[in-house]
């Protein structure tokens, strides 16, 4: 009886020494810079992100923020670098969708995962995807291209850059029946130009790309992903008023620290991403790239996370897809 006493008595003194310390680190965090590592080269959608934001979460932080780009496999190799950081708030990322939810649900072999492996702290911004086809094609509605895709099987073909635009269109094809075989380019720009040129009938793409061809008269939009209409593209139908509401694939992009964080350094770092983000300048930048500013914080965003993993397994699984790791 002595001996359990005992340790349960040295249980909860290690406990509270725990409790102690992270107190003690919150109360003097930050005291040196804190580096957000970035999983694509500079001038990237995410490297954007985090630049854009970096200047005023330096500010509501108290510390010089240092963006880090470390590129390859789609963000992979710096969320890899950033699950085993040590966590004490010094090492954040910024990550999108590609690297975090699609990669869980994908690949069985990754070496992390989004939620168990980081803390996630607040979304950036998320965005819908946009269906073009070629400007000069007879297909002008989604219910237009179903028809032709079923009628002409050996000319239904998509573009195709990533698993994220992978996942969308046979999202599409396994809520239409619709036939269409992928075709692999190394950029969604590539893979709207393919379009452009009709090597392909459509891609399914971020807006970035895709937008000022629709807006030049390259490419036909058909309709954007979701329920909601893009505010860049605002005469184009979304999937849900073209009768496709579960067509709702859509990207985004977040900070995420390691697991095991202390959660007084964790609630800073949301408190101060949360102003950051709020900051009217940042929201008019951000909605100046066709996204939607914000998001859930904390454990909303966890759960987003979580959900977005479900849904794409769900349709990894029922479409047989397979990616190389």
């Amino acid at each position: 009886m002595t001996r359990i006493f005992a340790t349960a008595a040295f249980t909860f003194a290690a406990a509270l020494t725990h409790c102690g310390l992270a107190q003690a680190q919150s109360d003097t965090y930050p005291a040196r810079p804190i580096h957000v590592y970035v999983g694509f080269a500079a001038g990237g959608g995410n490297d954007l992100f985090a630049r854009l934001v970096a200047p005023q979460f330096e500010k509501a932080i108290g510390a010089t923020v240092i963006i880090e780009n470390k590129p390859g496999a789609g963000g992979r190799l710096a969320a890899e670098q950033v699950s085993r950081a040590p966590a004490d708030g010094y090492t954040l990322m910024v990550a999108a969708s590609g690297a975090m939810s699609i990669a869980a649900a994908s690949l069985p072999n990754l070496s992390y995962h989004p939620t168990r492996s980081f803390v996630p702290l607040n979304m950036i911004a998320s965005f819908p995807l946009v269906l073009v086809v070629p400007a000069d094609h007879q297909v002008k509605t989604v219910k237009e291209l179903i028809e032709f895709a079923k009628a002409n099987p050996a000319k239904a073909n998509y573009a195709t850059s990533s698993p994220a635009f992978t996942v969308a269109s046979e999202l599409l094809k396994l809520k239409t029946g619709m036939p269409a075989q992928p075709i692999p380019y190394k950029s969604s720009n590539e893979s709207n130009l393919s379009v452009v040129s009709g090597q392909t009938l459509f891609t399914i793409s971020d807006g970035p790309p895709a937008i000022p061809l629709v807006k030049g008269g390259k490419l036909r939009a058909l309709a954007v992903t979701g329920s909601e209409r893009s505010p860049e593209l605002p005469d184009v139908p979304s999937m849900g008023e073209a009768g496709l509401p579960a067509v709702n694939s859509q990207l985004w992009s977040g900070f995420f620290a390691p697991a095991a964080t202390p959660a007084p350094v964790v609630a800073k770092l949301r408190a101060a991403l949360t102003q950051a983000l709020a900051d009217p300048g940042v929201q008019e930048k951000l909605r100046g790239m066709a996204v939607k500013p914000g998001g859930p914080v904390g454990d909303a965003f966890g759960k987003w996370v979580d959900d977005d993993v479900k849904a794409i397994s769900e349709i990894v699984k029922a479409a047989d897809l397979k990616f190389d790791q």
